[in-house]
């Protein structure tokens, strides 16, 4: 495909507009025109077709991001994060082409222009673009690097219906798991969970029986594995339920993330201590940073998987950037199911 005659001057981006004190609202932001310069050396504009809404924006917005290896968001700054889009023109010598397919972290814009080493080109290992943006590669990352999931494991996800739950219960079913529990906060997605995506039972977070006495009942001989996105008191009762030589893999903390009183960047939780060490859990937090042999391995099994059938991708598409404010509200209230991901036409 040829490079566009007359690329575009101007980019509709999506800006902090001020910084709350408790969780983000549309309110906060503001869809704007941006100048868009001409690509230089080593770069290329990428028209964006989706970009991932996602959770850790709570945490740059909130300014706590020590330890994180991505900048805080002040009043003013465009938002980023995971995009997939279009080559439309590239600086003379670039390894791309106008028409290439790649991912980069420029999202939350309608085109970028962004250095062609800090794109990844996209090729047909997944029969569509978008599932590039499925956020897997963490919990097969945590499934197989930390947790080794073994054949007949008891595995508890907690977070289950969302990016990376959604797809954790999956992906530890075809690691061998014998059971898989997950966990969340509505009725609705706990049935979704068990009829669509093979659960064999799902815990409700903010259910009138404590969380303990419900994975009690739902593995009664304990649980093997944990692959853990909230953390709070279901980091603690899995704690309390694991078996011996158990190992757990913590991905993310959306119970102090998504807090209102907190500020995005601490999950504070009191465990048992004494039972780690009589039980051998092991207790560790996953980095893809720390594998980075991990994501190539995923985007192929994930690719062989979605095309056998024995995968499906769950994910909400949100139309138009306009929305996208809206979008990353309804996400940290969890009204969608799966990844949430906004599509510019």
């Amino acid at each position: 495909m040829p490079a566009v005659p007359h690329p575009p001057r101007t980019a509709r981006e999506v800006r902090l507009t001020s910084v709350p004190e408790g969780l983000p609202a549309p309110e906060h932001f503001a869809v704007v025109e941006a100048p868009l310069p001409a690509p230089g050396p080593g770069q290329v504009l990428v028209r964006n077709r989706a970009f991932l809404v996602f959770p850790g924006l709570r945490t740059l917005i909130g300014g706590e991001v020590g330890g994180v290896p991505l900048p805080a968001l002040r009043s003013g700054d465009t938002l980023f994060g995971p995009a997939v889009g279009e080559v439309v023109a590239a600086a003379e010598g670039s390894p791309l082409r106008p028409g290439d397919t790649v991912t980069h972290l420029q999202g939350w814009r309608d085109h970028a222009v962004v250095d062609a080493a800090h794109c990844t080109p996209v090729r047909d290992v997944l029969p569509d673009p978008v599932a590039h943006l499925a956020q897997g590669s963490s919990a097969y990352g945590a499934l197989t690097r930390l947790a080794g999931v073994r054949a007949g494991d008891t595995v508890l996800v907690t977070g289950a219906a969302g990016a990376v739950g959604t797809l954790a219960g999956q992906i530890a079913r075809l690691l061998g798991a014998g059971r898989v529990i997950g966990s969340t906060r509505s009725a609705a997605k706990a049935e979704r969970l068990v009829a669509e995506l093979g659960y064999d039972a799902v815990l409700l977070g903010d259910a009138d029986t404590p969380f303990a006495a419900q994975l009690a009942a739902a593995a009664p001989e304990g649980i093997d594995v944990l692959l853990d996105n909230v953390g709070g008191e279901q980091l603690a009762a899995a704690v309390h339920a694991a078996r011996q030589g158990a190992r757990f893999a913590l991905v993310g903390a959306l119970s102090g993330q998504l807090s209102a009183r907190r500020a995005g960047g601490s999950a504070p939780v009191e465990i048992d201590s004494f039972r780690v060490i009589t039980r051998g859990v092991s207790l560790r937090g996953y980095s893809g940073a720390d594998h980075p042999d991990v994501e190539q391995e995923w985007t192929g099994r994930f690719g062989q998987w979605l095309r056998s059938g024995e995968i499906v991708f769950p994910h909400t598409r949100i139309r138009g950037i306009d929305r996208a404010p809206q979008a990353l509200q309804e996400l940290i209230g969890g009204r969608h199911f799966g990844a949430v991901v906004v599509e510019l036409p």
